[in-house]
């Protein structure tokens, strides 16, 4: 049977419904982007600028920040202009786009943690081996074993969707396009395919967070051995690290774990993986961690210095 597809655009209902909530939401998620763009961005430029940070802890917290980025503006800066908008659109082919890109972004950061969990597992357990066991080659290899990683999983949820009929209604009750809300909207049988869906993301979601959980298990057992200020300095490091599986995962299987049922509190929900967990990202990881505080202190002063001298030559 020949697919009919009668849908050319898509229609969010968004996050409220009420016009004022909505202006004061837009300052607000603004100000939210800002922080996340700004406070990500510092991060890359200080790893990239400070000399001791040149370790591979920091090259995948470098990938971090930009994956954060990219994952948060997909969502979020087509959501504060909807924030304003009578009518909320978006193209079929953008929602195929952007859909491609929740996925793609969430899973390579997904996997980039998974990286940095095994980089803090050499760290503390094989620090004699470290620098043999991840040395700057293996390292590339790895984070590109993340890109692609993040790139199957996500051509394999669209590709679900993408062929489905779709006509009417057109109506997401979502602040952007997933590939459960849009499969709701198909007007052919999708049991089959939300069941592969739910398997794909539960695997990937549910099997890395027990798999984090389990390493930083293993990595907290294996601190009775350092000395003290060892055991300081690495539960600095990890903690941080924890407190952003969590905030980040807790969300994630709540929606993805689930049968192929949407509910309206989803969208809610979404807001902590896509705009909270990407601000809130780079204080966890400057507010713990004394390297890059001070890489950046020393960073930004030696520029403001700089300035102040050339200043005072013209």
């Amino acid at each position: 049977m020949e697919k009919i597809n009668i849908v050319t655009e898509f229609i969010f209902q968004g996050l409220f419904q009420n016009p004022q909530v909505e202006a004061a939401c837009f300052v607000v998620f603004s100000f939210f982007y800002t922080v996340i763009f700004l406070g990500n961005f510092l991060i890359m430029l200080t790893i990239f600028m400070g000399n001791l940070l040149k370790t591979p802890m920091y090259f995948f917290l470098n990938s971090l920040s930009f994956v954060d980025i990219c994952f948060s503006s997909v969502t979020t800066l087509k959501m504060i202009v909807d924030l304003l908008a009578k009518k909320k659109t978006i193209s079929f082919v953008g929602c195929m786009l952007q859909a491609f890109g929740v996925h793609f972004f969430g899973g390579t950061e997904i996997f980039i943690l998974i990286v940095m969990a095994y980089d803090h597992y050499v760290a503390i357990c094989k620090p004699l081996h470290y620098m043999t066991i991840m040395d700057w080659e293996r390292c590339s290899k790895i984070l590109l074993g993340t890109w692609v990683s993040g790139f199957l999983h996500s051509i394999i949820q669209v590709a679900l969707i993408v062929h489905l009929a779709f006509c009417g209604p057109n109506e997401i009750d979502h602040y952007f396009c997933d590939v459960r809300p849009v499969l709701k909207l198909a007007c052919t049988d999708t049991y089959v395919i939300g069941a592969v869906v739910t398997a794909n993301s539960g695997t990937v979601t549910l099997g890395s967070f027990v798999f984090l959980l389990i390493s930083y298990s293993v990595i907290l057992v294996s601190l009775r051995k350092q000395s003290a200020e060892g055991r300081r300095k690495a539960l600095s490091t990890c903690s941080a690290h924890i407190a952003v599986v969590i905030i980040y995962f807790g969300p994630c299987v709540f929606t993805y774990m689930r049968p192929n049922v949407t509910f309206s509190e989803d969208k809610m929900v979404a807001v902590f993986y896509t705009i909270i967990t990407p601000m809130l990202n780079p204080m966890i990881y400057t507010l713990r961690n004394a390297e890059v505080k001070n890489a950046m202190r020393k960073l930004w002063s030696g520029r403001f210095s700089r300035t102040l001298m050339a200043n005072s030559w013209k």
